[in-house]
């Protein structure tokens, strides 16, 4: 019987850490993860939980003779249909609609999965962020066009780059520095009327929103830990769009 607790338990935990690492890895805030791990372990019958959360790693104990655990976030994305597909397997666990077995292979499930959208569709959203933009903010129609162009060719390039070779500021800037050149070009040749409008609407799809907001949220919500190492993430964004744009217009 003790044995069969003792699996019991570890299950738990590692149930635990695993729904925190995908919603860390999908770009959650730490307030919604500590909420989610300690409402698993608490519903599971879990006692004396402490847990230990940061962007790169989750550290996990709970009963006195249950062994403490560790899991590291090698990665970090945004993908809200996996937070939300955790939320509700919480939900369901604790109407008792599931057991926690069956919680641990649907993570395991959601984990491999690639919920992203298809390429096109992130094209078509690339350019609802840059074209508009600029006819709202800059009543500038005439670089509408142009802007949605610059976005979406710049969009693919940062996508394929960001799949195959996996460095996100190498993608954000390589991205920035083709919108300086296209925009440039399309102004030379009198396809466009306003590089910097141009420029700034075709940047949108790249700012690092998410980031900087989860930082400020972990920041008030006391997490200086994690608040902290997500503002540089954000500012090491912002400075890989803002050097590509510059050494773009350098030289073009």
């Amino acid at each position: 019987m003790k044995n069969e607790n003792e699996n019991y338990y570890q299950l738990v935990i590692n149930t635990c850490l695993l729904a925190g690492k995908i919603m860390i890895e999908s770009g959650s805030d730490m307030q919604r993860v500590d909420d989610i791990i300690y409402r698993i372990a608490q519903n599971a019958g879990l006692r004396n939980v402490n847990a230990y959360i940061t962007v790169t790693a989750i550290v996990m104990s709970a009963n006195p003779d249950i062994a403490g655990r560790v899991i590291d976030i090698k990665r970090r994305s945004f993908n809200l249909t996996k937070i939300a597909k955790v939320n509700e397997l919480s939900r369901q666990f604790a109407s008792g609609q599931i057991t926690i077995p069956v919680f641990f292979d649907e993570l395991k499930l959601i984990e491999v999965q690639n919920d992203f959208f298809p390429l096109g569709i992130q094209i078509v959203g690339a350019i609802l962020v840059s074209g508009p933009l600029v006819v709202v903010f800059r009543n500038n129609w005439i670089d509408f066009l142009p802007s949605c162009l610059v976005a979406a060719l710049a969009w693919i390039l940062f996508y394929f780059l960001n799949r195959y070779v996996n460095i996100r500021f190498l993608s954000e800037f390589a991205a920035a520095f083709m919108i300086a050149g296209l925009a440039a070009l399309l102004v030379n040749i009198g396809w466009g009327h306003n590089m910097d409008d141009i420029v700034i609407g075709s940047l949108m799809p790249l700012v690092p929103g998410i980031p900087l907001t989860n930082a400020v949220r972990d920041l008030l919500a006391g997490n200086l830990v994690s608040g902290p190492a997500r503002g540089i993430e954000a500012l090491i964004s912002a400075s890989a769009l803002g050097f590509g744009v510059a050494v773009g217009l350098h030289f073009f």
